[in-house]
């Protein structure tokens, strides 16, 4: 298949169309506003591209017909596409972006009380992590997967789910404020990923050494393989799981431990703060 074949989308969805088309419009925009350096710009377009790569092109085909790309599909809507873009931090650029008028509307809604609601409901430092893992595991019973994997609908609402949490989660981790204003203290961002990844690895492991096909949907909707069992297949989608999504997972705790050190060493930290208040007023001057 030459590489047109692989880029045409498996099944066109003008909607995810029109979310790229407006990202890419906003961040161009945003930067000509806010300096953006190379590498934060590096990362959004790098999580851009495999997101729509994952998204809407051939690749959905093998996802829809095999585990384990599957599998791998999750991985980059979850983990790696949307760490790599809020990695970018594109938040204030994305909003620079927009027309003024925009700008105006988004920042009185902030200040009522629905926004207030709205916005403290997608940053709940609680909520957000649970549902980050609930809809992945939650799709691996096998039972939802089945009709998942039969039902557009559903299918492009899973896909839609792991994506929105992958960012709202990562936009936690990857803060690089202080508490406050951040909704999670420093070392919370740097443990909440090994809390997060655990149940992941653990339902990971249970499909990699589940010796019996779970999900005989991929069988019935034609393996794109053809020879690969279903048992291999799955065993290689327990592995992604098990092991790549923990990876990931990785990267963003040492992006996590990279905030909390240069907080530190700006003495931002809530106990560098009172330390230095407190040597400051032993030696008779104002913090």
């Amino acid at each position: 298949m030459d590489i047109i074949g692989w880029l045409t989308p498996w099944e066109f969805s003008p909607a995810l169309i029109l979310c790229f088309i407006a990202g890419i419009v906003l961040f161009v925009r945003g930067s000509r506003v806010h300096r953006v350096s190379a590498a934060r710009q590096w990362l959004f377009w790098i999580g851009l591209v495999v997101l729509y790569l994952s998204m809407h092109t051939r690749i959905d085909y093998y996802a829809e017909r095999l585990f384990f790309a599957h599998r791998l599909q999750h991985l980059v809507l979850h983990h790696l596409g949307p760490l790599l873009i809020m990695g970018a931090y594109p938040g204030q650029v994305l909003r620079a972006g927009l027309p003024m008028p925009a700008r105006i509307w988004l920042k009185n809604f902030r200040q009522t009380t629905a926004g207030r609601f709205t916005e403290g409901l997608l940053t709940n430092k609680f909520l957000v992590p649970f549902l980050f893992v609930f809809l992945v595991v939650i799709w691996l019973i096998p039972t939802i997967q089945f009709y998942s994997m039969l039902d557009w609908r559903l299918y492009r609402f899973m896909n839609w789910s792991v994506v929105i949490t992958g960012f709202l989660y990562w936009n936690l981790i990857l803060d690089r404020r202080p508490n406050p204003p951040a909704v999670m203290s420093p070392g919370a961002r740097i443990f909440s990923p090994v809390i997060t990844m655990v149940p992941q690895m653990v339902v990971g492991a249970i499909i990699t050494f589940t010796e019996y096909d779970l999900y005989p949907i991929f069988d019935l909707c034609g393996r794109a393989i053809p020879g690969m069992s279903a048992v291999t297949d799955q065993t290689i989608g327990g592995l992604t799981m098990w092991v790549l999504a923990g990876f990931v997972e990785v990267f963003g705790l040492l992006f996590a431990l990279g905030t909390l050190m240069r907080l530190s060493g700006k003495r931002r930290l809530p106990e560098k703060k009172r330390a230095v208040a407190a040597a400051l007023r032993a030696n008779g001057a104002t913090p």
